[in-house]
């Protein structure tokens, strides 16, 4: 994993301000992990790593965008370890949305939505890992073309009051990204933060 990648971590993680004081625990935590580990966001590091992800609704914040993934056997967001090519953790999240969404566009805020800390039993032949997940916000019209990736069982729009089980924390992943797309539909400036991307 390049230095400039790892450089850039540090840097949006630092001057992220977490919206609780529990993100802001993790949030330091994340940034020791890429103190003490030059290579903290390649999947080889064991057992902690970074990766980044994107969780997907409409913009009036009724409807959101899962996956069922293949492997966890639960509708998740979109998401997954880090690549040499990626620029940023944002960039990681935005390559891995269009690879497991099959988006033909979409809004991707450049400022992470929140941070996360889960074991997965199966990334690793060593044993469990803990993915140290940095989540991004994306905005996309349920009619934009979507497609199922050979990770995935499916990909489908779910009314954000009516969801699929899954776990806990999709819910309050879902409940944060409702929440600030609704705050932007009042308070923002259009196009703020964000960067328009498209599947070629």
């Amino acid at each position: 994993m390049s230095a400039q990648l790892h450089a850039t971590a540090v840097a949006t993680l630092t001057g992220w301000v977490a919206p609780t004081p529990g993100q802001d625990a993790l949030r330091r935590r994340f940034l020791a992990h890429l103190a003490a580990h030059p290579d903290g966001l390649a999947k080889a590091c064991f057992p902690d790593h970074l990766t980044a992800g994107a969780i997907v609704v409409s913009p009036d914040g009724g409807r959101v965008l899962l996956n069922h993934h293949r492997k966890a056997d639960a509708w998740l967001a979109f998401g997954g370890h880090l690549e040499p090519g990626d620029a940023s953790l944002a960039d990681g999240a935005r390559r891995e949305l269009v690879e497991e969404s099959g988006l033909a566009s979409f809004d991707l805020a450049e400022e992470p939505l929140s941070v996360d800390e889960h074991a997965v039993e199966f990334c690793s032949e060593r044993g469990t890992v803990h993915h140290l997940d940095v989540r991004f916000l994306a905005t996309a019209e349920p009619t934009a073309a979507h497609a199922t990736s050979e990770e995935s069982i499916d990909v489908r729009w779910w009314p954000v009051d009516a969801l699929p089980a899954t776990f806990d924390d999709m819910y309050v992943l879902v409940d944060a990204a409702v929440a600030r797309v609704r705050s932007r539909q009042s308070t923002s400036s259009p196009g703020g933060g964000s960067s328009r991307a498209a599947a070629e």
